[in-house]
């Protein structure tokens, strides 16, 4: 896709090639200086980043999705296979494979526009959907990034500060809490320094941990679940927490020089398949080992390591709360800003990221309890809406090929009817007939109940055919309209 750059003395002219209607329109500069400073706060909101502040390689995008992965949450993935959904250990591997698999491809097609389009995942997304329409998947993002998986991550890192240093569990989710939304009030830069540098001791105590949960696992022990049933529930839960990252992707690939798209999205899934593979399998063989004790999650996966080992593990959860959490807040800020809500500040984003994770914290405080069944729903809502939203998105894309799109990111005018109508009839239908979660059980899965979850499945193929459908007619009645981004000089 191409972006333009060149200014114009006349911005909002419209002109045609045969069938194909051109129009120009001014970006929304993201303000202020920045640069590859770490020691200063981000300005702007969630504008356009321009080719003098564009820095940084595509492999780091490997360690920045790479540690937010190792963390709890990503084991409670393998953990939820075979303790909730009774899977055996090689099934649940199965499943964890190609879940993880599906959500890191999809990573690195969305991450590999950042470059060349210049703008967060949720501006992109304006593409297909519109202002107006982009209300829908950026809501929901800003809802589920920068409260929901805030919440999540914040309980799984206070239980493991609360067993490691013995002090309140809500006292230890306000610590999580704090530092959690302190880097991603600073913003970009220091994200992706944080990730860096927390990689080294994460990377060595989760490898260390690893091989010895994997050398006193049980992978053959038997099964008590259902195939279909459990495996396809594991499935969706996997997707779910690996494309949970989907409407991030160019978030972080957005600063990099143009040019580097696809080497940035490579690196992107790369990060997240490795480091969700690995840990959500270490997950699965952990519950081969001994059924759970009385305590936390955390507690009962580190009984199984040495004291000096366990203790090491418990600090790495906490480390990697953080990780994840600080990306979640930052990305949900920017959802939030996605929305076209003006907030003439110059420091709206980070004040938007200290909103979302106070509200987080409060919802994480709720959760302290039950945390297990309300994980375990929280992943499969995930899918719900990311597959229909992923279905829109990446047929437009294929549809679009050759086009000039950049000046979509940021025309309020606008507003095509396709996009929210296929991804709202995708969730509605396939959540009706499919969803099987303990808060709502589809028609289909209440009368076979071993049939399982697909409904993220079937929500991506009924909102991709709507909108292949709804785009090819209207095309069929209108000129092509394509829209080129100009810089304001």
């Amino acid at each position: 896709m191409e972006s333009v750059e060149t200014p114009s003395s006349n911005p909002t002219i419209s002109g045609s090639s045969g069938s194909t209607a051109v129009r120009e329109v001014v970006a929304e500069v993201r303000e202020g200086t920045y640069g590859d400073r770490v020691a200063t706060i981000e300005p702007g909101g969630a504008g356009y980043i321009t080719d003098d502040e564009r820095h940084g390689k595509p492999i780091n995008l490997f360690w920045t999705w790479l540690s937010p992965n190792l963390e709890f949450a990503t084991i409670f993935v393998g953990v939820i296979a075979v303790l909730f959904f009774g899977l055996t250990f090689w099934q649940a591997v199965g499943a964890i494979v190609l879940g993880t698999g599906l959500g890191a491809f999809t990573q690195v097609i969305l991450a590999a526009r950042g470059p060349e389009l210049g703008a967060p995942q949720m501006i992109v997304s304006r593409i297909p959907f519109g202002f107006r329409g982009n209300i829908l998947p950026a809501g929901l993002n800003s809802l589920v990034a920068g409260v929901g998986w805030f919440a999540v991550n914040s309980v799984s890192g206070a239980f493991a500060l609360n067993s490691l240093i013995h002090i309140p569990k809500p006292l230890a989710l306000l610590f999580i809490a704090v530092v959690q939304i302190g880097v991603a009030f600073l913003g970009h830069n220091l994200i992706q320094v944080f990730e860096r540098y927390a990689f080294i001791a994460l990377g060595i105590i989760f490898a260390v941990t690893s091989i010895i949960i994997l050398s006193k696992s049980h992978p053959g022990a038997p099964s008590a679940g259902h195939i279909p049933g459990g495996w396809l529930i594991t499935l969706g839960a996997t997707f779910g927490y690996a494309a949970g990252w989907n409407p991030y992707a160019t978030d972080y690939t957005r600063y990099l020089p143009k040019g580097q798209g696809w080497a940035a999205g490579l690196w992107s899934g790369a990060g997240i398949f490795v480091s969700c593979v690995v840990l959500e399998t270490v997950g699965a063989a952990s519950v081969t080992i001994a059924a759970p004790g009385e305590g936390s999650f955390t507690d009962n996966f580190v009984e199984h390591l040495p004291t000096g080992m366990a203790k090491l593990t418990l600090l790495a959860i906490v480390i990697g709360a953080i990780c994840a959490n600080a990306i979640n807040v930052y990305s949900g800020s920017m959802s939030f800003l996605a929305l076209g809500i003006d907030l003439p500040l110059s420091l709206r984003r980070a004040i938007v990221a200290v909103v979302f994770g106070t509200a987080g914290f409060f919802l994480a405080w709720s959760g302290l309890h039950d945390a297990g069944s309300k994980y375990e729903n929280f992943l499969l809502v995930i899918s719900y809406w990311i597959g229909p939203w992923l279905g829109v998105v990446f047929v437009d894309q294929l549809l679009r090929r050759g086009q000039r799109v950049s000046g979509f990111l940021y025309d309020r005018k606008h507003n095509p009817f396709a996009g929210f109508f296929a991804m709202a009839v995708g969730m509605v239908i396939s959540i009706w007939l499919f969803s099987n979660q303990t808060k709502y059980v589809g028609v289909v899965p209440k009368h076979h109940p071993a049939f399982g979850d697909i409904t993220f499945l079937v929500g991506f193929a009924i909102a991709a055919v709507l909108y292949w459908a709804i785009y090819t007619f209207e095309k069929s009645r209108r000129p092509v309209v394509e829209e080129v981004l100009v810089i304001p000089t």
